[in-house]
């Protein structure tokens, strides 16, 4: 199953069922068939993501730094997806979206 996310100020953007419900639910919404960020919304959502990615970060600092420098972890590590990669184009139209005040919608 497919999340694809709508705004007639950006292009679709699509994502897989489990990184679509992921960003779903850190911008506070319920995934589901479908479902919308309305322009009042969207500067939360924005924040919403912004702070998970910090958090992210963080908690990935913080275990590099108690693996004190383990290259093989490391190594796995580069390879991995981080959510900054997966939200920065939600991001993107979620702040086109509110520049032309229209509302982002989802549906799988």
């Amino acid at each position: 199953m497919l999340y694809k996310f709508k705004s007639r100020a950006a292009a679709d953007l699509i994502m897989l069922e489990p990184q679509g419900r992921q960003v779903v639910t850190l911008m506070g919404k319920t995934p589901g068939a479908s479902g919308i960020v309305t322009v009042a919304q969207i500067p939360a959502a924005i924040a919403a993501l912004d702070a998970a990615v910090a958090e992210e970060e963080a908690r990935l600092q913080a275990q590099a730094a108690e693996d004190g420098g383990d290259e093989d972890a490391a190594d796995a590590g580069k390879d991995a997806v981080r959510l900054r990669q997966r939200v920065v184009p939600l991001i993107d139209m979620l702040q086109r979206s509110a520049a032309a005040g229209v509302d982002v919608v989802w549906g799988v």
